[in-house]
């Protein structure tokens, strides 16, 4: 993926730590993007603001991504991600438009994906949180012979990343749109991935906020169920708090198993692209720590 570095990396949603979200659904307009309604009679203030969920709820590109793809059909629940709906260019709208319909999907949670009929038979590796999608592309065009599925929640990196893939002629990446845990737990077989991904994921460095991270007991028992044995999760982070609960929360889990001989980090391997923004975080001092575990 291709992401800022921290403290506000963009995986899955690269908005700023602080902001308590709780119950924001993916996709959804910032609360700020709700009308002033101060001294307007009650039932103006209510059409304004049935007016503006409407709107949160609309897609911004005819067949483009939906706003709110689970919709209510799923519960709320603290997210690991903030979502957030910043400026879109032409040429990732001309994207989005042209390219969602055949690469793009919602993630609804409405029904099962054949992973391999989508990837047309292809090893699938699902990789949360693609930033602008950079990386993803160069990855995908580096291994023609593995499927992408992308997750993100942000709209102008999904309309970047199809742009990419169309440019260079990369037709092994897919793009979902919306909530991984509801992709992962509603959406996957059993023993449907080749490998998961998750690179540069949001801190959530103030204390109150580390329930939020998503590499947590449960999101492990859930990945390991979906994972095929021997596929491998694969993180990446330069927040050196989160790398250590990575590394205990995946070495206390009894369905992964330490790539690295010596139990702790392993070396950035070959396959993962430097970024630009890694590596001005490494001019920064920024220390990032990769963690390969296999699914038992």
């Amino acid at each position: 993926m291709s992401e800022p570095m921290n403290p506000s990396p963009a995986t899955p949603g690269d908005a700023a730590p602080e902001a308590d979200q709780s119950d924001a659904a993916p996709g959804a307009e910032r609360s700020d993007a709700a009308p002033a309604t101060a001294g307007i009679p009650d039932d103006l203030r209510a059409a304004a603001l049935d007016r503006a969920r409407r709107l949160r709820q609309e897609p911004r590109f005819p067949g483009g991504p939906a706003a709110d793809p689970a919709g209510s059909h799923h519960e709320r629940r603290i997210r690991s991600f903030q979502p957030r709906r910043s400026r879109v260019t032409p040429g990732q709208q001309d994207a989005l438009e042209r390219l969602w319909p055949k690469w793009g999907l919602d993630i609804d949670g409405l029904r099962v994906l054949d992973l391999p009929e989508l990837f047309d038979g292809l090893p699938v590796v699902l990789e949360i949180g693609f930033g602008m999608g950079e990386a993803t592309a160069q990855m995908a065009a580096d291994d023609p012979g593995t499927g992408i599925l992308a997750v993100d929640v942000h709209t102008p990196g999904q309309g970047n990343l199809l742009g990419l893939a169309d440019r260079n002629g990369v037709s092994n990446i897919r793009v979902a749109n919306g909530d991984a845990i509801i992709l992962l737990r509603e959406m996957l077989e059993p023993d449907s991935l080749d490998g998961l991904r998750v690179y540069f994921p949001d801190p959530w460095p103030k204390s109150r906020h580390h329930k939020r991270r998503l590499i947590q007991p449960e999101f492990l028992d859930l990945a390991a169920q979906r994972l095929k044995p021997g596929a491998v999760l694969h993180c990446a982070t330069d927040w050196e708090p989160y790398a250590e609960q990575m590394l205990e929360v995946l070495t206390a889990h009894p369905r992964f198993e330490n790539t690295a001989a010596d139990g702790g980090y392993a070396p950035r391997p070959a396959f993962r692209p430097l970024t630009r923004f890694e590596g001005q975080g490494l001019d920064k001092g920024h220390v990032v720590h990769d963690l390969l575990f296999a699914r038992h």
